[in-house]
């Protein structure tokens, strides 16, 4: 199975794909409202060099509690491109998810998705959503 992960907490980025039996990481520094080029990160692990993106069995991305942009960000990146290739989508959303790196994130995803018996229907890239851990507190303005 090929899996690629992605594991985003606000002024940090990592991408791990599992391709056979090799396991590649990067990971990026960067300012808190930026949000990197994942393009640019794909290719620095063998993205269109050793693997396509056709090539990928499953796609992650960590729910991180800690910067709810950037998951977002990273979910909406990995849906278009799972909804394109019709690939599964499995978020992982766990007690320790803000501590994981991304090559942690894709092997979670690569258990649950065996567990499930290979069933892709159970990770549709519509029903990957990132989800708040607690209950959002919104400001109400002009009150």
């Amino acid at each position: 199975m090929n899996v690629i992960a992605i594991q985003s907490s606000g002024n940090q980025t990592s991408l791990c794909a599992i391709i056979k039996d090799d396991v590649v990481q990067y990971s990026l520094k960067h300012e808190r409202k930026e949000r990197p080029n994942w393009s640019e990160m794909l290719s620095s692990i063998g993205l269109d060099s050793f693997f396509t993106l056709e090539e990928i069995d499953i796609f992650a991305y960590a729910n991180n509690s800690n910067s709810y942009t950037a998951t977002r960000s990273v979910a909406a990146y990995l849906k278009g491109i799972t909804s394109a290739i019709s690939k599964p989508l499995i978020v992982i959303d766990s007690d320790d998810v803000d501590n994981l790196d991304s090559d942690a994130v894709a092997k979670k995803a690569l258990e649950m998705y065996l567990d499930s018996k290979n069933n892709s229907a159970s990770f549709k890239p519509d029903a990957a959503n990132p989800i708040y851990s607690s209950v959002p507190q919104y400001k109400k303005v002009n009150e």
